[in-house]
């Protein structure tokens, strides 16, 4: 019983060293944004302030750059889902020996350094005529993030039914009413999360960028010069208003995703209810 409640207590101080660790350095962040001193900082406290978020509505380039970013990650989203959900399907349908190489194809996009993959697609495509530009850092994105999309994909495949693909083959179902009607239902989940994954991978990525954007710029390319030239807590401000932004769509999405889930409880209730009322009238 001892040992039980100290592993308990190591457990719990453990999730809240973790946890200080984890949101500490993203509240230090946002209290900078009101600092007035005109350096990203909490210490020393110069006076409380708002105009750092004036000055972030006034920074053109940032928005220029933010706008950038969301178009990259838009198609890298576009791009990454349907090749990512493809390849999970062919690797879960493979024979088994086939499988491990292809794996190890298809997942070494994620061991490549993204230096390596933006100097190869700038290389690489810069000999077939075509110039660096968000095109081009939607290309040299989307050749690893698809990667993340397949492996979570795969690990939803791993728990499907294949007999229910059987079935409505032998009822006389086509392979596109199977995938349409049954199996994307069930990849649903993964897709979506899949989605969220590669724009988020897309919108932080720095290197694989760096190489690729041409004249564009992005917010972290944007970033990293104001870094050089002099950052102000303008940048905090954006990162605040971006973390609030993220909390209230986890908040929404969690909303839904419970309310559905009720949906769901409630019908399965009234069917059930039903066919003992059916049973009884038998």
């Amino acid at each position: 019983m001892q040992a039980s409640r100290a592993s308990d207590r190591l457990l719990q101080i453990y999730l809240g060293v973790f946890l200080v660790y984890l949101f500490l350095p993203l509240v230090i962040m946002a209290a900078a944004t009101f600092n007035t001193s005109r350096f990203p900082t909490v210490t020393p406290w110069l006076g409380t302030t708002t105009r750092w978020f004036e000055a972030l509505y006034n920074d053109a380039g940032m928005w220029v750059a933010l706008e950038n970013s969301f178009i990259i990650g838009f198609f890298v989203i576009l791009v990454s889902v349907p090749l990512g959900v493809a390849a999970a399907v062919v690797l879960n349908g493979v024979h088994a020996r086939a499988r491990s190489l292809l794996y190890a194809v298809m997942v070494s996009p994620l061991l490549t350094p993204g230096v390596i993959i933006g100097i190869s697609t700038l290389v690489f495509w810069d000999r077939l005529g075509v110039k660096g530009g968000l095109h081009l850092a939607v290309i040299g994105q989307s050749s690893f993030i698809t990667a993340y999309v397949m492996l979570m994909v795969l690990a939803r495949l791993q728990r499907f039914d294949t007999s229910l693909e059987e079935a409505a083959l032998d009822l006389g179902a086509s392979h596109g009413q199977v995938f349409r009607r049954i199996l994307a239902p069930h990849l649903k989940p993964a897709i979506l999360s899949g989605a969220v994954l590669a724009f988020f991978q897309s919108f932080e990525n720095y290197n694989t960028t760096l190489f690729t954007r041409g004249t564009d710029t992005t917010l972290t390319i944007y970033i990293a010069s104001k870094v050089r030239t002099g950052l102000t807590p303008a940048v905090n401000a954006l990162g605040l208003i971006l973390i609030l932004v993220t909390v209230v769509g986890a908040v929404a999405y969690e909303v839904m995703r419970r309310r559905e889930s009720a949906r769901e409880r409630a019908a399965l209730r009234n069917a059930e209810r039903a066919d003992m009322e059916a049973l009884q009238i038998a």
